[in-house]
């Protein structure tokens, strides 16, 4: 699927989520859903016609799902100036996540291409970046020129902002890759982008006045040092502060810069270079690893239930055991213990995750396991990754000529598209 194709499929989500809303009467939902979709496509004509309607009643309280002789009145009719309502939301404090993304070398850009076509070059760019961003649900604030102002836990919070930041991040590099190979071709040029990641307080909320009022503007130090971050990095780099970088930390491999002295800011900061994601898939993991877990107290009982079950499937008798519980109860710990006690008895461990940031892709958690357990890396190219899997089936004596376009087949995303061999 290309960057056009998975930008259209968000445009289309949106604009289900865009009819129930207008549905239930919910318009303030429409009204942000629709510009979400304007920032992927200004002119839809269809998300134009909601936000028309959803402005003419900003109470959100009478206007009814727009018919079709209304859509075809409401094109035709001047929209009137959005009025703030009379006693706006108070601005609140939030600590957020800030990236900056910019790209290099666009004055000579500007000077080696027709305007139109800049302008579509760009729109590529924009378009890879956006769908990258809707991915890991960051919030794109701004399009300055070819830059691009992102806020993770703003408008939507979740417990994970900084690494949804820096996975948005490491993803537009990666596929900026066959944007570059498609531009190579077509225009004998390569973009290059630089992007910068902070961890701050802001204080976010309606600003502005007249007809240039920004309901989601935030105001601090926070996106000004991820501007600045953006500035030292690297070509096709993500640079975080030590802020982000103590966040993220045992989630992926960074290479500290040391201490900087930022344009406009006071201090000196520790920047770090973000070389790859580690592998690691939640907190248990990490603390696993840096030998940080407290011994097991209080759950005998669970652990002999564990141990009961698998002496029994040990004698034939398969079993299946469910783990049900609360985000930190002690889940993964207890699996941890049942592991530990299956030492020296022979076995086969597998372990597949589901992922919130891939929630969109059919069996992630056996394609994550597949390309794993064949040793295939992010950096790996399409060919490299279909040697591999045609190697692996060698090794076990697998037929290929049924095994390579099933499970080829599953990861058309992660394999960009590559078609099998025939054997």
């Amino acid at each position: 699927m290309t960057a056009s194709e998975r930008v259209q499929k968000r445009i289309d989500r949106l604009l289900d989520q865009i009819e129930e809303a207008a549905d239930q009467r919910d318009w303030s939902a429409v009204h942000q859903l629709a510009e979400d979709v304007l920032r992927l496509e200004p002119e839809n004509a269809d998300a134009l016609t909601y936000l028309a309607a959803a402005e003419r009643d900003p109470r959100g309280t009478a206007a009814p799902s727009p018919t079709q002789a209304q859509r075809a009145q409401l094109e035709t009719t001047p929209i009137e100036p959005h009025l703030p309502p009379a006693a706006s939301p108070d601005a609140e404090r939030r600590r957020i996540t800030v990236m900056f993304c910019d790209l290099q070398g666009s004055t000579n850009l500007s000077q080696q291409l027709d305007p139109e076509e800049l302008r579509d070059v760009i729109r590529s760019y924009q378009e890879v970046c956006a769908e990258a961003v809707s991915r890991f649900d960051g919030h794109s604030a701004k399009y300055l020129g070819d830059g691009l102002l992102i806020y993770f836990g703003y408008p939507q919070a979740h417990e994970d902002d900084p690494q949804r930041a820096v996975r948005s991040g490491l993803a537009i590099l990666e596929e900026m890759s066959p944007l570059n190979a498609r531009l190579k071709v077509d225009k004998d040029l390569e973009l290059s982008v630089r992007i910068g990641v902070h961890t701050g307080l802001v204080v976010a909320g309606e600003m502005g006045g007249g007809d240039s009022i920004e309901a989601l503007a935030i105001v601090g130090e926070t996106p000004n040092i991820a501007a600045r971050l953006q500035e030292v990095a690297e070509p096709n780099t993500v640079v975080v502060s030590g802020i982000t970088a103590n966040l993220v930390q045992g989630f992926f491999r960074c290479d500290s810069m040391g201490f900087q002295e930022l344009k406009g800011i006071a201090e000196p900061m520790e920047l770090y270079a973000v070389l790859s994601e580690s592998g690691a898939q939640s907190r248990f993991e990490v603390a696993a690893s840096a030998a940080q877990l407290t011994p097991l107290v209080g759950r005998e009982q669970e652990v002999g239930l564990l141990m009961d079950r698998w002496e029994q499937a040990k004698e034939g008798l398969g079993q299946v055991v469910l783990l049900n519980g609360e985000p930190g109860i002690g889940k993964s710990r207890l699996v941890d213990a049942l592991t530990e006690r299956l030492v020296g008895d022979p076995h086969t461990f597998r372990q597949l995750r589901c992922s919130a940031y891939h929630q969109n892709i059919a069996l992630h958690p056996f394609i994550e396991y597949l390309e794993s357990r064949i040793g295939i890396k992010s950096e790996d190219s399409p060919e490299e990754r279909l040697n591999q899997l045609e190697v692996h089936l060698d090794a076990i004596d697998f037929p290929k000529a049924e095994a390579v376009p099933l499970l080829a087949g599953l990861c058309p995303y992660n394999w960009m598209g590559v078609f099998p061999r025939s054997s």
